[in-house]
């Protein structure tokens, strides 16, 4: 039965234009459509149990999503990252005030721009896989762009170990154990991550954070404050989503 009640939407490109999805999933499309912010999602955001376990924008996000066929959970970073600056400005609007430097500043999130898609994606046929060449070593590896799912189970592989080992700080090659995919034409976990602790240089490892950067679809959240010189990485503070709530 339709509602008599109306609640408006906007569609939202995603930075990946879809490309790396399946062809049957609806982010294929490339566009994901979301509703305005409720009462319900304002709940959401002052849900205790949500902040304390570091899931509530996750949450927020997923009931926003019209959708629901879509998993959430297969959103790639970058997608992630632009529906979450719009659902802010659909929610409170495009200027996002913070405090920078002890400074009080202010940005229009309706200037940031997806980053363009690199060649590689535009030519990857609709897989979430591609080659690079390590400059140092001259090892082949396949690696993927990283989901949500693969964000989780990284955040809680590093947690894991560092129960084991508080003095440990193991996010840089964990997460390149769940981004590489072979190493030389091999395949298996084991073999993965025995290269990584074992074989992979710093210098390797350096160009392949480069390499990756440059080829993610992502939304662009460098901006240029006033009285700094270059760009910055646009703070993401409690007050993006909680502009007038105490907390």
């Amino acid at each position: 039965m339709e509602s008599k009640f109306k609640l408006p939407t906007e569609t939202v490109e995603l930075p990946s234009k879809g490309m790396l999805y399946p062809k049957d999933s609806p982010l294929a499309s490339g566009k994901i459509e979301m509703k305005y912010m409720t009462a319900k999602e304002e709940d959401i955001l002052t849900n205790s149990n949500y902040i304390n376990k570091g899931i509530v924008i996750d949450k927020l996000l997923e009931s926003l999503i019209v959708d629901k066929s879509i998993l959430y959970s297969t959103l790639l970073a970058g997608d992630k990252n632009a529906i979450m600056v719009a659902a802010r400005i659909l929610a409170y609007g495009k200027e996002y005030s913070f405090e920078f430097k002890g400074k009080q500043t202010s940005v229009d999130l309706s200037s940031l721009e997806n980053k363009p898609l690199h060649l590689d994606i535009e030519n990857c046929k609709g897989e979430n896989e591609f080659h690079y060449s390590l400059p140092e070593t001259g090892n082949e590896i396949t690696f993927k762009l990283l989901s949500h799912k693969d964000d989780d189970h990284i955040d809680r592989e590093v947690k894991g170990l560092q129960k084991l080992k508080k003095d440990s700080n193991p996010i840089a090659s964990t997460r390149y154990k769940h981004m590489i995919t072979s190493v030389n034409g091999l395949r298996d976990q084991k073999d993965i991550r025995e290269f990584v602790d074992k074989y992979f240089l710093a210098r390797d490892a350096r160009a392949f954070r480069e390499y990756y950067r440059q080829i993610n679809p992502d939304i662009d959240l460098e901006v240029q404050i006033d009285g700094e010189e270059g760009v910055v990485n646009l703070p993401i503070t409690l007050n993006f989503f909680w502009p007038d709530a105490a907390l």
